[in-house]
Formats: structure tokens, C-alpha cells, sequence
């Protein structure tokens, strides 16, 4: 009976370590665990660090590649004062060999060509001039000049053609774009073609004609460009000597 009391009073207790909350005690990492924690971190890292290699080898690259225009740049600008150094007007024939589209500044034979150019273009500008003027005056002296003048201009374009022509290349291994002989010839002709104006003024000024002043005015950028190009021809040879290159 006794041990039946007991039974009862006992119903419903537990363990007295089961009174109180059990604490789960915190276990250590298994080796195998930090293995893996390791393992990442360390991946981790190396990604930073492949990335930090690979934007700085980008940067480089963007750094090293860029100087490359502006080097050229510099070594065509370089160019083209070298050759305008032999003319009377360095600074003008320097700025408006630089406004010409080429593709080849560093050839003095090539920046030659561009002045013989700039000659023609601004020649043919101004042939019409004499025939103008001439529809405009009503002076017989001075219209025979005009008519002289328009005849002189027409010779010096033909001048200036003949030089234009001269600087046309064959095929390659052909034809060479400068030669003592057409150096000489160039000489000639762009110096025909400079008299040929200086001749029309000299007459307008004979006849004590009031165009004189519009006509040395309008002239003065072509007689400056062929004045620039038969420098260029005189010197050529100390010129293409800088560039260690020689004539043909």
C-alpha cells in the first residue's frame, strides 16, 4: 500500500534535472567545417585580388594606347614646321598646310605638293578678276591693262598645271615624286607663273590705274603661296636630308 501512495505522489514529476532548462553546450567546428570556411575566404580573396590585377591592366592599357594619336600628332605638326621653316611666311604656310586633309604629313614631299595645291586653288580663285573689273571700268587705258592682266593670269595657271602634273606618281616602282629634273622644271615654272603676276601690276600701275590696289590686295595669298612652294623647291634637298631621305 505504501509503495502505491508513492506510486501516486510520484505521478506526474519528472527527473529533477529535467526541472530546470537544459543548456545545449556550443560545440567547436568539426575539422571538416573550418576546411570549408577557409576554403571560401580564400576564394574569395583570390577573386578580389584577380580583379583588382585585371582592372589595373585595364587602366594600363587605356593609359599606354592613348599617347599614341597625340604622337603622332606631335611628329606631323613637328613635320610640316620643318619644311614652312625654309619659306618667308612660316607661320601662315604652317597653318594652312595644317587645314589641308592628309593623310601624310611627314613626307616634305607630300607637304610640298599641299602648297603647290594651295597655290593653284587660290590662282584659280582670282583668274576672273581682270575680266571683272574690266565690266566694270570705263577707262580705256586701264581696261587694256585689265586685258593684259587677264591674259598673264591665264599663263600663270598654265604654269602652275604644268607643276601640278609633275607632282603625279606612276605605279609603285615607277614614276618618283620628286627628281632633280622636275625639281628644275617646277623652279621655272612656278617662278613664270609669279612674274606673270608681278607684270600685271607693273602695268596697272604704268597706266596710273585705280584697280592696281584691289588686284595687289586679291593677289597676295596666291603670290604668298607660290612664293612659299619655290622656297620649299630651292631648299629641298637640305629639307629631305632632315628627314633622312634623299632626292631621286
Amino acid at each position: 500500500m505504501e509503495e502505491s501512495v508513492n506510486f501516486v505522489k510520484g505521478y506526474g514529476k519528472v527527473n529533477p534535472s529535467d526541472d530546470e532548462t537544459t543548456a545545449v553546450p556550443c560545440q567547436s567546428p568539426s575539422p571538416k567545417r573550418r576546411k570549408t570556411v577557409a576554403a571560401v575566404i580564400t576564394l574569395g580573396l583570390f577573386a578580389i585580388i584577380v580583379g583588382s590585377i585585371v582592372g589595373a591592366a585595364e587602366v594600363h592599357h587605356r593609359r599606354t594606347k592613348s599617347p599614341e594619336p597625340q604622337s603622332s600628332s606631335v611628329k606631323a605638326v613637328a613635320s610640316i614646321k620643318a619644311v614652312c621653316a625654309v619659306t618667308q611666311h612660316p607661320e601662315s604656310c604652317f597653318t594652312d598646310v595644317s587645314t589641308i586633309d592628309s593623310g601624310n604629313f611627314f613626307d616634305p614631299e607630300v607637304i610640298f605638293n599641299l602648297t603647290l595645291r594651295l597655290a593653284i586653288n587660290e590662282l584659280t580663285n582670282i583668274s576672273s578678276l581682270p575680266k571683272t573689273l574690266i565690266s566694270k571700268s570705263h577707262d580705256l587705258r586701264t581696261g587694256s591693262a585689265l586685258r593684259d592682266c587677264a591674259t598673264l593670269f591665264d599663263d600663270a595657271l598654265s604654269q602652275l598645271s604644268r607643276s601640278v602634273e609633275a607632282m603625279h606618281v606612276g605605279p609603285v616602282g615607277g614614276e618618283k615624286l620628286l627628281t632633280e629634273e622636275k625639281v628644275a622644271d617646277m623652279k621655272t615654272w612656278i617662278s613664270a607663273a609669279m612674274t606673270d603676276q608681278e607684270t600685271c601690276v607693273d602695268g596697272l600701275e604704268e597706266m596710273g590705274s585705280t584697280a592696281v590696289d584691289e588686284v595687289k590686295s586679291r593677289m597676295q595669298r596666291s603670290n604668298e603661296y607660290m612664293s612659299n612652294s619655290l622656297a620649299i623647291l630651292a631648299n629641298i634637298e637640305t629639307i629631305l636630308d632632315q628627314f633622312g631621305l634623299r632626292l631621286h
